[in-house]
Formats: C-alpha cells, structure tokens, sequence
C-alpha cells in the first residue's frame, strides 16, 4: 500500500508556501480571499440582510466559476512545474479560478458603487473602496504566480474573463431582471425569506440608522403613553376605592 499516493488536501484552503518566506506566508493568505467572501461575506448577507443585489451578486459569483470549471476541462491546460511540489498536478490551471474571482467581484463592486448602489458615503469613500479591492485583486493574482499555482498567462486570462464575466452579469442583473425585483419581493417565497431591495435608496446606511433611531424613539414614546396610561388608571380605582370606603368609615 503507498500511503502518500491514497491522501489528498482539499484545495479550497490548502495553500502551500516556501518555510521561512515571510512573502508567501501572506500572500498564501491573501490567495484566501475568494474563500473569505464566499463563505464570510455572501452566507453573513444572505442571513443578516437578505438583499437583492447581494444574492444576485454571489449568483454571478456562482455562475463565473463554474464557467471556469467548464472551460478547464475543456481546454485542459496543465499547470506550471511548481505543481508537484503543491501536490496540485491533479487540476488544470487554464484560466485561474482565484483571479477570475476576484476581478468579477471587482469589476461588479466598482459598478455598484458607480450605480450608487450599497453603502456608500460620498464619492471619496467610493474611489477608498474601489481601490481597496481592485489592489485586493492584483495582490490575489500576483499571489497565484508567486506561489507556483499559475502562470502569467493564466492569471491574466482568469483576470480578463472574470472582468468580462462580472460587467455582463451586473448588466443584466441590472437592466433585465432588476425589472422583477418587485415581483420577487412581493412573492411567497420572497416574504417567507424577508428578501428585499433597497438598490434605489442612495444611502442605504443614513436610511437604516436614521429609521432605527425613528423607531427606538417611538418604542420610547409608547412605553411612556403605555406608563401615563397605567398611572391614570391606577388613580381612578384608587379613586372608586376611596368613595366607597369613606362612608363605611363612620
């Protein structure tokens, strides 16, 4: 029995680096980021805030890879000479999955935040945010060549069709089936769910604070009404109490 030959990593987190190289060390990090919003980012949206664009956006998300899984077994092309040593000989390497993650995610973000759509505090926290993830981006496909995963040329070809991929999706998304938004909501499912859209609301963070605050007030108002109320009341019977307990006093 050849023990070694019958064990196999999974790949979503097995990421190798060189012993003592600080670099790899983060930019094995760094090559984690598509598992960190996937499974971070979209599951906490879907459960926290349940937003339309949101889950249309880990959709795109969803149907990007998978054209990559597609074109890879289609094209078959093997990955660089590093992949012995990543035990990652098993998978083809053309285009990278990790660089068209991140460059659709990129690519749909920045479209969102050009569209005003999400939370956005002015357009300076919008160019911030833009190029906190597009450097996120590069900084991912660099780690990928850097590690032994890919080659130039497959980080560049995840990079372009991620691009590609995101700006077609969020078209569509946005001029084909924003159109049913409504609908959806509307729906059984959707109530069930508490989906909604808020994509036409500009500041969608000022709204919520300011409406939360609106209701903490009126929680505030009520309870006080709820008190006076109750006083009131109290001082009535107390009052009856008193008329038909004085003339038994004597």
């Amino acid at each position: 029995m050849d023990l070694p030959q019958q064990l196999k990593a999974v790949t979503l987190t097995h990421v190798r680096y060189r012993r003592g190289d600080q670099l790899g060390h983060f930019l094995a990090w760094i090559s984690l980021v598509p598992v960190f919003i996937s499974l971070g980012g979209f599951v906490s949206h879907f459960l926290f805030r349940r937003e339309l664009q949101g889950i249309f956006f880990g959709l795109g998300l969803v149907i990007s890879q998978l054209i990559n899984e597609f074109i890879k077994t289609t094209v078959e092309q093997a990955r660089p000479e590093t992949c012995t040593l990543l035990e990652a000989c098993d998978s083809h390497g053309w285009p990278s999955s990790h660089s068209q993650f991140v460059f659709f995610f990129a690519t749909y973000f920045s479209l969102m935040g050009c569209k005003g759509i999400g939370f956005w505090f002015g357009l300076r926290s919008r160019w911030v945010l833009n190029l906190l993830h597009w450097c996120l981006a590069v900084v991912t496909m660099y780690s990928r060549v850097y590690l032994g995963y890919h080659t130039v040329a497959q980080v560049f070809a995840g990079a372009a069709l991620g691009a590609v991929v995101g700006g077609s999706w969020f078209w569509v998304v946005n001029s084909v089936l924003y159109r049913y938004f409504a609908v959806i909501e509307e729906s059984k499912l959707g109530r069930m769910l508490c989906v909604k859209d808020t994509s036409h609301i500009p500041d969608v963070l000022k709204f919520e604070y300011d409406n939360a605050r609106a209701a903490r007030n009126n929680s505030k108002s009520e309870k006080h009404c709820y008190k006076a109320q109750m006083n009131m009341k109290l001082t009535r019977a107390s009052s009856h109490l008193l008329f038909f307990y004085i003339p038994f006093s004597y």
